[in-house]
C-alpha cells in the first residue's frame, strides 16, 4: 500500500516540475524543503493549493516535487498544473471539475525574444525626423 504513487508532470514558463502524490497526511516537499520556506510567498501557496481544495483531497496526500527552471511565480504555476495531472492519473473523473477552473491546460505564454537592433521585444529605440 506504502508504495502507490500518482505522477504528473507540470509545465509553465521556463519551469519543470515532477510531481509525486502518495497517500497521506497531506505534506508537501519541494525540492527536499518544506513548503512553506520554498515559496514564502502567501499568495503562490494559494495558487499551488488550487486543485486540492477544489477536488477536497487536501489531507489525503503527501506531495513531493522536484521543480527546476524559471523565477518562483513560474514553478508555482508548474506546480499546480504538475498536482492537477497526477490528480487526474488517482480518479479521471476530476477532470472535468478541473477543467471547468481552467487547471488542466498548460498555459503557453512565454517571453518574447529581443529582436536584433532593438531595445527589447517589443521597445524600439526612440524616433527621431531630425
Amino acid at each position: 500500500m506504502a508504495d502507490i504513487q500518482y505522477y504528473g508532470t507540470g509545465r509553465r514558463k521556463t519551469s519543470t516540475a515532477r510531481v509525486y502524490l502518495r497517500p497521506g497526511t497531506g505534506n508537501i516537499i519541494v525540492n527536499r524543503r518544506e513548503f512553506d520556506s520554498y515559496f514564502p510567498n502567501e499568495a503562490l501557496r494559494m495558487i499551488i493549493r488550487q486543485p486540492l481544495r477544489l477536488t477536497d483531497t487536501a489531507g489525503k496526500f503527501d506531495i513531493l516535487v522536484n521543480v527546476a527552471g524559471g523565477g518562483t511565480a513560474g514553478q508555482a504555476g508548474a506546480l499546480r498544473h504538475g498536482i492537477t495531472r497526477a490528480l487526474m492519473v488517482f480518479n479521471a473523473d476530476l477532470r472535468p471539475a478541473l477543467k471547468k477552473a481552467g487547471l488542466v491546460t498548460r498555459d503557453p505564454r512565454q517571453k518574447e525574444r529581443k529582436k536584433y537592433g532593438q531595445k527589447g521585444a517589443r521597445a524600439r529605440f526612440q524616433f527621431s525626423k531630425r
